[in-house]
């Protein structure tokens, strides 16, 4: 079983540096066997999202993995994020309850604000009005961010940090926050580093987690761009140290100290 390094929150709590994200592993029954599997050859970070609508079936394959007496729950490090249709203050502790519920767990070590936007409430996670554009609703992320800061008071999260947020945003979350973000969450793989905004969250103690490390399915710079696990000049790379492509594009990631990947 591979050992997973940590690095450290601005709140003192350890980071896995490298996690198994959920993101559309919808099938019935797929995410629980991904799961089991990585949590077999030693993964202990898992990150979802009430939007992936599959936390049940990941509460399912971690209470598996602890009936077996192969974890406990102290030993995973689970990440849940808060959808824009709940970003009103009254929203975001309830909605951290329902996560909770289907998990089946009684707190996530880390819940995150999914993105800096807020769309119209309801049972609809992306509501499209008649010319098919979403619906948006004026709740602003700063009164949002307080009402994170209450997740953590009720030890429903350990720690509280962003997703896709900017370096404005995150400066007017830190000018009215009791409670420091501890992580923002972006793409970021080596075709987007990300640099610039590396800096700034190191230079406020934030750490940049990078989603999508391997590159984003569907999504390319120019359309004749190869996707990063195809681009021969990394697979050059891998080559020369006997390494997957993948493995070089994760060594890569996790080689500036300040990021983690999933």
């Amino acid at each position: 079983i591979m050992v997973v390094p940590t690095v450290r929150f601005n709140n003192g709590r350890d980071f896995p540096v490298i996690g198994v994200g959920t993101f559309q592993v919808r099938k019935p029954g797929e995410v629980v066997a991904v799961l089991k599997d990585a949590i077999d050859v030693g993964f202990r970070h898992i990150d979802g999202a009430m939007y992936y609508e599959n936390e049940a079936e990941v509460g399912s394959a971690i209470r598996d993995k602890i009936n077996e007496g192969l974890i406990k729950r102290e030993d995973l490090f689970v990440t849940s994020k808060l959808w824009n249709n709940f970003h009103r203050p009254d929203l975001v502790v309830s909605t951290c309850k329902k996560s909770l519920s289907d998990l089946g767990l009684d707190y996530v070590d880390l819940y995150l604000i999914h993105w800096p936007f807020a769309v119209k409430e309801g049972d609809i996670f992306d509501p499209v009005d008649e010319e098919g554009k979403l619906i948006p609703n004026d709740v602003d992320y700063v009164d949002t961010w307080k009402a994170m800061e209450e997740c953590v008071k009720l030890g429903l999260a350990k720690s509280i940090g962003l997703s896709n947020f900017n370096s404005q945003q995150i400066q007017r979350v830190l000018d009215v926050a009791t409670i420091k973000p501890v992580v923002n969450q972006v793409e970021c793989h080596p075709y987007l580093n990300q640099s610039k905004l590396l800096d700034f969250c190191k230079e406020r103690g934030i750490l940049l987690t990078a989603y999508s490390p391997l590159g984003s399915p569907g999504i390319l710079a120019k359309p004749d761009t190869p996707a990063p696990l195809k681009d021969p000049r990394i697979a050059e790379v891998a080559k020369k140290h006997g390494k997957t492509v993948a493995q070089t594009i994760l060594r890569y990631m996790v080689s500036f100290k300040d990021y983690k990947a999933e």
